[in-house]
């Protein structure tokens, strides 16, 4: 067991690394910045590249192109999720742990994307991803893998073989059609604020189970 003062330091990378690193983070933060303004479809890797003053040899070297890049922040925003839901008490229903992490990912949003980009400009590039569809179905896509991970996780913390058990994957089934669904309706609202797709999250989570057990019909239907 370790105690203060004995558990090894963590090395600071190196300078050339540090240099990568800030290359990087800046050729991201560009590229959220010029698609959310002038679009992504309008936007190309030279204009990228020229906002960094780097070359277009250079923006290739971190990302394959822009739909890499424009999706980069939100990598790391479902990465984030993951870690908080393998932190997740083992006694939490697997609903419940899904739900826990996913409110806590949003508390905790800062730790996952502030340090690259402004979470203002992170949620601008979330309502981008969702209007444009090119970039909603590279997203759907790349999420898929996603869902198989948290699968079987889920499964793992059960004690479950997902590939002869269903309830893991159902469970991400509903947990993802829930969150895309909250991503749609928050992106065509009013209110672009954190506290709001949090709020819309937390109220959506807690509809699954009414809307999938419960009477929809009112005291008045037939």
């Amino acid at each position: 067991m370790e105690t203060a003062g004995t558990a090894e330091a963590v090395p600071r990378p190196g300078l050339r690394e540090r240099k990568k690193r800030r290359t990087r983070d800046a050729l991201l933060r560009a590229a959220l910045e010029l698609f959310t303004t002038q679009g992504y479809e309008r936007t190309t890797v030279d204009e990228i590249a020229e906002a960094v003053d780097v070359s277009q040899r250079t923006f290739f070297r971190y990302f394959a192109g822009k739909e890499e890049v424009a999706l980069a922040v939100q990598e790391m925003v479902e990465e984030h999720f993951v870690r908080s839901l393998r932190g997740r008490p083992p006694g939490e229903a697997p609903l419940e742990a899904l739900r826990r992490a996913v409110l806590d990912g949003w508390d905790t949003i800062n730790e996952a994307v502030a340090s690259v980009v402004p979470v203002e400009l992170y949620l601008r590039m979330f309502r981008l991803i969702e209007s444009t569809p090119v970039l909603l179905a590279a997203h759907l896509r790349r999420s898929s893998e996603t869902e198989e991970e948290i699968a079987r996780l889920l499964a793992a913390r059960e004690g479950l073989d997902v590939d002869t058990d269903p309830r893991p994957r159902l469970a991400v089934a509903v947990f993802g059609a829930v969150m895309r669904v909250t991503g749609r309706q928050w992106s065509t609202g009013e209110d672009f604020s954190l506290e709001a797709i949090r709020a819309l999250t937390a109220t959506y989570l807690d509809q699954v189970g009414p809307a999938l057990t419960g009477n929809w019909r009112t005291s008045g239907g037939s």
